[in-house]
Order: structure tokens, then C-alpha cells, then sequence
């Protein structure tokens, strides 16, 4: 009997995501065909006012993420930087009166993709630090001393009896 060899999550996800992007294509092209250019929705406020929450809460998750100095602040990051191109797409595309699609342009162009492009880089940035700092060997303090303030292993440290670990620089007391 053979036995399935296992994939890699990269795999995975090159074959998944993959397949996805190309049968997407021939539904998209399907859907442009099929469906209506007009559509009354019921929820439409709910809909608007549900995304912008969305978008309070990511910006307000990307600036206590940063604050916080996590390592989340890309993810978020990234994430707000889509909603904001998603947002602009969908304010210009679905605005029917001229007035208010020249107004959705310029708030797409002087507001929202700047916006989005500022998020892309902090994002590509924050990847970048982490990709360098994982390439960095761990820099431990010589036995018997504290971590330095800030250090990774100051973070890190933990005490054995369950207390708050002591702070960097606090002599060591004999157990």
C-alpha cells in the first residue's frame, strides 16, 4: 500500500489559492455577463455603516498594535490598506449621481489610496523588521545576570513560583 506524502503548508496553499484565482476568472467573467447592472439592496446602511466599523476598528487595532510595539501592526496594517482600496473602489463605482462620484474621486485619491499605500508600507515594513530580527542570533546576558531593559529575554522571562518576574537590573536573591 503507498502512502500519500504530505504537503507543505506553502504547498497547500500554492495549489488551494491557485485553483481558486483561476476558476475565479471564468466566474467572474460569467457573473459581469449574467447579473443586472442595477440591484436594490435592503440592508444598503447596514452594509456602508458595518464597513466603516470594520475600518474604525483596524485602524484603531494598527495604532494600539504600533503603541504596543507588536509585531501584529503589519497584519493589521495590511488588512486596513485592503479595506481602504475596497472602500474606494466601491464609493466610486456605486455612486450613480455625477456630483457625488466626483466627490468619491477625490476622496479615493486624496484620502483613501494614499491611505491604503501609507498601511502597504508600514505592513512591508513591520515584515522586514520581524524577517531581519528572526535572521538575528538571540543575544543572552551572561549567567547569573538580568536582561538588558527592552531586551527580548527581559519580555520573556518568567518566574518560576508564578510572581511577576523581577525587573532588568534587580539583584538576584538566592532561592
Amino acid at each position: 500500500m503507498t502512502r500519500l506524502r504530505s504537503i507543505t503548508l506553502r504547498q497547500f496553499v500554492m495549489i488551494a489559492f491557485g485553483a481558486v484565482a483561476f476558476f475565479l476568472l471564468p466566474w467572474t467573467a460569467f457573473l459581469s455577463l449574467s447579473l443586472s447592472s442595477r440591484h436594490a439592496a435592503t440592508h444598503w446602511d447596514l452594509a456602508w455603516t458595518g464597513f466603516d466599523i470594520g475600518l474604525a476598528v483596524l485602524f484603531g487595532a494598527t495604532a494600539v498594535a504600533a503603541y504596543k510595539r507588536s509585531p501584529w501592526v503589519g497584519a493589521f496594517a495590511a488588512s486596513l490598506g485592503t479595506l481602504l482600496l475596497v472602500d474606494a473602489w466601491f464609493d466610486i463605482v456605486l455612486e450613480s449621481h455625477s456630483d457625488e462620484r466626483r466627490y468619491a474621486i477625490l476622496l479615493a485619491f486624496g484620502v483613501e489610496l494614499p491611505a491604503a499605500a501609507i498601511c502597504f508600507w508600514i505592513a512591508g515594513r513591520t515584515e522586514s523588521f520581524l524577517a531581519w530580527r528572526l535572521r538575528r542570533p538571540l543575544e543572552l546576558p551572561p549567567t547569573g545576570e538580568g536582561a538588558a531593559e527592552g531586551d527580548l529575554v527581559g519580555v520573556l522571562e518568567v518566574a518560576p513560583d508564578g510572581e511577576a518576574a523581577r525587573k532588568p537590573g534587580d539583584p538576584d536573591t538566592a532561592a
